[in-house]
């Protein structure tokens, strides 16, 4: 095995820099597009395994990472549909192939509705403890009232802008990244000072206040089963069986869609299997892609 070269590059979308890192120069494109509040580099353990025998490519999503983070306005929303839309024209435009698209989180989520909206750019779909969007609006029908109304509360409060840059300033240290880390991630030595400071770097840029407001009081677009069934391709989900935030047990409902081909359980491994258990998760990928 030969060590392979990650390249961090630029390219220019709809007038922004969107950063991405590139390996791999020979095989079927793959795409991994990371979760709320990370980057291309939550990649960094999958990226040299699979470009041994792929061509692998990890984009920072609009707002995200070191990419721009332009203030929302009316022509300009931080939705599934934006990401959706540059995931599709990264494919055509830097990937140059359709592309197996793997996601974490509401990577996931991105990942769908760019196959969803763009067909022809989707080999097929890899999902990694995909969001469930619990905060969405249809779904706080599910859930006592008292939580529905205080979530809503919260998300209306956040989008006091003196209110939000507050709550930012006091969430953006080291001690709390480390702590909310430590609540999703099953293995704490995965918890590393790299990777605290990989995802605060991005929040010191004066506009990341207002992606995270624009984001956490998105309560619209799509939900995961919304998108499996429509799926133009097939899907392949793997799931950390102690994820906090988005339980396997719901996950697992999400296996019924006759697009997915695979529920794979990862036992002892939480949010982000990908960061927290590579070993686990590079072979299963490798194999998917290289089968598919």
């Amino acid at each position: 095995m030969t060590t392979t070269t990650v390249e961090t590059q630029t390219w220019l979308w709809k007038g922004f820099p969107i950063c991405y890192s590139a390996a791999g120069d020979t095989g079927p494109a793959v795409v991994l597009i990371h979760g709320f509040g990370a980057s291309w580099g939550h990649w960094r353990k999958n990226i040299p395994v699979l470009a041994n025998q792929c061509r692998v490519f990890a984009i920072d999503l609009l707002g995200f990472g070191g990419s721009a983070k332009p203030l929302p306005c009316s022509s300009l929303s931080y939705t599934f549909e934006t990401w959706g839309d540059q995931v599709a024209d990264f494919c055509r435009e830097v990937v140059g192939s359709p592309a197996f698209l793997v996601g974490n989180s509401i990577g996931c989520i991105v990942a769908m509705q760019a196959a969803v909206s763009h067909p022809e750019i989707a080999i097929a779909v890899g999902l990694l403890n995909c969001s469930l969007r619990l905060l969405h609006d249809r779904k706080r029908a599910e859930i006592a009232w008292y939580r529905s109304l205080g979530a809503a509360a919260a998300q209306k409060v956040l989008g006091l802008r003196w209110v939000s840059q507050l709550f930012f300033r006091q969430i953006a240290t080291p001690k709390t990244v480390r702590n909310i880390l430590l609540q999703a991630y099953r293995r704490k030595e995965a918890v590393t000072d790299e990777l605290v400071t990989m995802l605060l770097t991005p929040a010191n840029e004066p506009t990341a206040v207002d992606v995270f407001v624009a984001f956490t009081t998105y309560s619209q677009g799509p939900l995961p089963e919304d998108l499996l069934p429509i799926l133009p391709c097939p899907a392949i989900i793997l799931w950390g069986t102690e994820d906090p935030w988005e339980p396997i047990k719901l996950g697992q409902e999400l296996a019924k869609f006759d697009t997915v081909k695979q529920f794979i359980p990862l036992e002892g491994v939480g949010h982000c299997p990908q960061d927290e258990a590579p070993e686990l998760v590079n072979p299963i990928l490798l194999k998917w892609v290289l089968d598919s």
